[in-house]
């Protein structure tokens, strides 16, 4: 498992996104958000691991709580061998570092915990400033929460810019945006992204979004490619279904003698997004890896999956609300309006 040799053959199995400015952006990543379930030191063996096997490309956050130890596996994988310009390292600027004078202080403090000389990708993880603690529940408000402001919301952006413009960051992304955020961001970006990281999974594909940001040569990042089973109870709510318990996800997998899980990816990888499952066990890390570089769906499949569309968000952010009143569907702009 700690072969680089063999880690390097299957990463070369796993297609490449081709981002706007030419790089392959690896079509599969290791998701690093360990909920309140797992450690930093555990989710740092996990990337050590991912990284052995073949995967090159780390989604990381600085609200993780977890980057000087995921930092530290990246250090020990290049030191193994890898080449550092072989892995896409992402991370992402939190809620409460919008402000103009914070953007860049948040970035560096990500870079230096990462151990790194630079970001492949570097998004804005949810469009407007409000936060909260860690480990809340669902009730929580930040009495500070504010709605987008497209003005503020540049004023960010820029600064991503600037960083792009010294090198620090090689593409800058969003993540959690809706299609009317979005294109006010590419009416008004001097540096386009290069990625919008939005949840997809089977029962929650986002057909509106996802064309528009491939048609604007946007890679869509799919998280919670499996469902989100490990997901924080704050974002479970009776209506949630279970991808992978899916009847049609279900007679697939026995097909291929597979999980359900790879079904997912293997579906999100060939519709196009790059998904970023996470996982811990070994061997569930090696199994997510292979779902997307062997045994591809037929045509007849990807269509099948297509079909059982739910529309069911599963994180729905309400802890991000700035009324008391509000539903957490205001957030996603759903009317094709940006709430105020």
């Amino acid at each position: 498992m700690n072969d680089a040799g063999t880690g390097a053959a299957l990463a070369a199995r796993v297609p490449g996104r081709r981002v706007y400015t030419g790089a392959s952006m690896p079509g599969i990543g290791l998701g690093t958000f360990g909920s309140d379930r797992y450690s930093a030191a555990e989710i740092a063996e996990a990337v050590r691991v991912a990284v052995a096997v073949g995967y090159r490309h780390i989604d990381c956050a600085a609200v993780y709580g977890n980057e000087r130890a995921v930092g530290a596996a990246i250090h020990d994988a290049i030191a193994a061998g890898v080449p550092r310009e072989s892995l896409w390292i992402t991370s992402k600027l939190w809620n409460d570092m919008h402000a103009e004078a914070d953007v860049i202080p948040a970035f560096e403090r990500s870079l230096s915990d990462l151990g790194l000389d630079y970001l492949d990708l570097y998004l804005i993880h949810w469009p407007f400033p409000n936060f909260h603690a860690p480990g809340v529940d669902v009730h929580s408000r930040d009495p500070h929460a504010k709605p987008y402001i497209h003005e503020n919301f540049m004023k960010t952006w820029r600064q991503l810019e600037k960083l792009v413009a010294q090198g620090r960051i090689r593409h800058i992304g969003t993540s959690n945006m809706t299609l009317p955020k979005l294109k006010l961001l590419l009416r008004d970006a001097g540096v386009r992204p290069a990625a919008n990281e939005m949840e997809l999974h089977p029962h929650f594909q986002q057909p509106e979004l996802f064309r528009f940001v491939q048609e604007q040569g946007i890679v869509p990042i799919g998280f919670s490619p499996l469902g989100s089973p490990s997901r924080p109870e704050r974002d479970r709510t009776a209506d949630d279904t279970v991808d992978v318990e899916d009847p049609v996800i279900v007679r697939i997998a026995e097909r291929l003698g597979v999980h359900p899980a790879a079904v997912c990816l293997k579906w999100a990888a060939q519709r196009g997004q790059v998904p970023i499952p996470f996982a811990v066990k070994p061997h569930q890390i090696v199994a997510n890896l292979r779902a997307v570089a062997d045994d591809p769906l037929t045509d007849e499949e990807m269509a099948a999956v297509a079909g059982i569309d739910r529309n069911c968000r599963l994180i729905k952010g309400q802890v991000f609300l700035w009324k008391e009143d509000q539903s957490w569907e205001d957030l996603w702009d759903l009317d094709g309006e940006i709430a105020q």
